[in-house]
């Protein structure tokens, strides 16, 4: 890939390198005709992962589609709160092949990420398509993968990468009584920031960092009340200690057993952390990295909720159990009448819904295998591995992974090609 070929100076006995060969094999291999598109390789979502995937693939000389549902690169990003910044470093968050520029400081902030992005699409002049929402994918009867979309037609390709995340679609629990509420309830994907709550009681659901984060801002933003329901106590770490950043304890600690992990990680807690148990908040009472291999649980990172809870601006109450016409019941008996309730409950991965074949996914909706092996022949998901050194760290790891894989078997197919 890479070479020009000037098709005037070629003879009839002069065969075409096999690198260039595969090029044109892959440029007649994508058609669009009457509602039809083949592709070689196809990348479904364009954040992080995806362009990571599709850039380390063109550094191997193999093109790609990136197929995205909304109207631009890095989607997810875009609709988050305002305050968001990332809570690993801008060193440690960059892409394969492009460091985020050091203007953007230590902790980057949400538009500048979906900025890095956009720049980072453009180094690799990788070839996104966007409107381009994926309905369901199955595999194809001559092999390779089919994907239909929004808009009714269907592509197909030999080589598929899943790359849409595990913070795709809000996921808000089934509460007995829900419905009958009067007030609002909404996702903490809708959330924006603290105006539109200025002098109402709410109510935030949710001891992640999103859930945190979004009770701070309410508190400093002017709520009147900020109450924080806590079904299972939070790991919390300081963002960073005398400029050393949390994200690396959890990359040189992380590969510690359980039994050895849990308890350094509970005694710097203990240490780094005021005890909250007099404002409302328990200890955890299980380890922290049993929680991430059981549950996906990486710890809450304090930017504020700390003090906001010591300064009583953030009430933490028990879990919410139910809903009646004026009121939610907490899992205590306790009864709350909040303006709103701010559900920072997670989210689905949306596999379940795109997935013709159950097999590929667990109970949870995860990929049974990931973090760069295949699943099929061809069938790559890459963003769903949950690690304590930081989402976009471990995109870059698996990008590389699934790149070398996916550019070997074409490298092989290239020398039977030549072969023949």
């Amino acid at each position: 890939m890479g070479q020009t070929v000037n098709t005037e100076e070629q003879t009839d006995n002069a065969p075409l390198p096999p690198r260039v060969r595969y090029a044109i094999f892959c440029t007649l291999w994508r058609l669009e005709d009457e509602g039809s598109f083949v592709s070689d390789v196809t990348i479904v979502g364009a954040g992080a992962a995806g362009l990571a995937v599709a850039a380390q693939l063109k550094s191997r000389g193999v093109d790609s589609v990136v197929l995205e549902r909304g109207d631009g690169v890095g989607a997810s990003w875009r609709g988050r709160y305002d305050r968001l910044r990332l809570h690993t470093t801008r060193r440690l968050s960059a892409l394969p092949g492009l460091a985020i520029p050091r203007e953007y400081g230590r902790w980057v902030r949400r538009n500048d990420l979906v900025s890095y992005l956009q720049d980072y699409a453009e180094k690799f002049e990788l070839d996104v398509r966007t409107g381009a929402s994926v309905q369901r994918i199955e595999a194809a009867p001559d092999g390779g993968w089919s994907l239909q979309l929004a808009d009714g037609t269907t592509r197909s390709t030999g080589t598929l990468i899943v790359a849409i995340g595990y913070l795709h679609t809000p996921f808000i629990p089934a509460w007995p009584g829900r419905e009958s509420w009067s007030e609002r309830i909404i996702h903490s994907a809708q959330y924006r920031n603290a105006k539109p709550f200025q002098g109402q009681d709410v109510v935030v659901v949710g001891t992640g960092n999103s859930g945190a984060e979004i009770a701070s801002d309410l508190a400093e933003g002017g709520a009147a009340s900020v109450s924080l329901a806590v079904r299972t106590p939070p790991h919390i770490v300081p963002r960073a200690v005398a400029g050393w950043p949390a994200q690396m304890n959890g990359i040189l600690l992380g590969g510690l057993p359980e039994r050895i992990f849990d308890p350094i990680a509970a005694g710097l807690m203990k240490v780094q952390m005021p005890d909250l148990r007099p404002y409302g908040l328990a200890r955890p009472s299980e380890g922290l990295k049993k929680r991430l291999r059981t549950r996906r649980y990486v710890p809450l990172q304090d930017v504020g909720i700390v003090t906001d809870i010591r300064q009583r601006r953030v009430q933490p109450v028990a879990a919410v159990q139910s809903f009646s016409a004026d009121s939610v019941e907490l899992e205590d008996g306790t009864r709350l009448q909040p303006d709103v309730l701010i559900a920072a409950t997670g989210y689905a991965t949306g596999l379940r819904e795109l997935l013709a074949d159950p097999t590929l996914i667990n109970s949870d909706g995860i990929p049974v295998v990931h973090a760069g092996d295949p699943v099929r022949p061809g069938l790559y998901f890459v963003g769903y591995d949950v690690t304590l050194g930081g989402m976009l760290r471990q995109v870059g790891i698996e990008a590389k992974r699934v790149a070398k894989h996916i550019a070997d078997s074409a490298d092989h197919r290239e020398t039977e090609a030549s072969a023949g």
